[in-house]
């Protein structure tokens, strides 16, 4: 059971060790794009590829899919990112239980964001844990925790890349050993647990009255999705790359300094931050050179 990304180094793994798929569980398509299409979630897509046997209910806990899992008699329940929480009827159908495979190192980041939040809050260690799943949100009993580096130039794409090939190996690790019955749980400590919640389009604003040290990773949390954003009277300037500056700043936060002809530096709540990686309303990528060659910044200027 899973539908984004993330989840489909898991199925490729299972695909190719033998695990007997019997069936595999994502969402239904959503509309996408200008166009609002239906788009195939990337399990979906990964199924498809692969042959195997695909359910998209749109209510998973109802009575009527909860009666056509049971019928299925599934031995266990492999749950990645899958977009919903999970009913107790629902974990109680397979013999072995479900196990579930989260991008963080719980009870830290439990939650729909984990990799993001890690990026955003500075820290420089994350990683994936396998546990056994109960109704809870990310609560249950831990299997095997494996540590990952967040690298100082990581963004939300490159660390979810790394750790999405690192939960299929842990998973298969879980696996073998729930297998060769050597598997042991943990019991997760909940007064350490933190939450992850999920982003919306509006959380990438940049404030900035938060100081450059923090404004730098919550870019990088930010990249590819929903983007770190700002505004230049009426026209959205999203965000990519950028490097704090340790110097004593008087102006105001979001007023653009004084800085050689291609360079952008901003003022922060605590020091100043300067933009390498800029996209205005050319809607193209673009180095911060190129970006003023055909975009007028002065000094002065108030970013909010």
């Amino acid at each position: 059971m899973g539908t984004p990304d993330f989840a489909v180094p898991s199925l490729q793994v299972l695909h190719q060790e033998g695990y007997h798929l019997k069936r595999i569980v994502t969402q239904p398509d959503r509309p996408r794009g200008r166009g609002r299409k239906p788009v195939p979630p990337p399990v979906k897509q990964k199924a498809l590829a692969l042959k195997l046997n695909l359910l998209q209910p749109e209510k998973p806990n109802s009575t009527e899919f909860v009666e056509q899992l049971a019928q299925i008699q599934p031995d266990l329940l492999v749950v990645i990112a899958y977009g919903h929480l999970l009913s107790e009827k629902i974990l109680q159908i397979p013999k072995t239980g479900a196990i579930n495979v989260h991008a963080s190192l719980l009870p830290k980041y439990r939650g729909p964001a984990p990799i993001q939040w890690a990026i955003i809050n500075g820290e420089t260690q994350t990683g994936v844990t396998t546990m056994f799943m109960d109704a809870g949100m990310d609560t249950g009993d831990m299997l095997i925790s494996r540590p990952e580096p967040i690298l100082p130039a990581d963004t939300a794409a490159t660390l979810h890349d790394r750790l999405a090939m690192l939960g299929a190996d842990t998973l298969l690790q879980t696996l073998q050993q729930l297998a060769d019955q050597t598997l042991q749980s943990t019991q997760q400590d909940h007064d350490k647990a933190t939450y992850a919640p999920l982003l919306k389009k509006q959380d990438g604003r940049i404030d900035w009255q938060k100081s450059a040290e923090e404004l730098e990773p919550f870019i990088r949390g930010m990249t590819p999705w929903p983007g770190a954003f700002t505004f230049h009277n009426q026209n959205r300037l999203k965000i990519f790359k950028s490097a704090p500056l340790d110097q004593p700043i008087t102006a105001p936060a979001g007023t653009i300094l004084k800085g050689f002809p291609d360079e952008l530096v901003v003022a922060t709540g605590k020091g100043a931050l300067s933009l390498f990686e800029i996209q205005g309303p050319s809607g193209k990528r673009l180095e911060i050179a190129d970006f003023l060659r055909g975009y007028q910044l002065a000094p002065g200027t108030r970013l909010t």
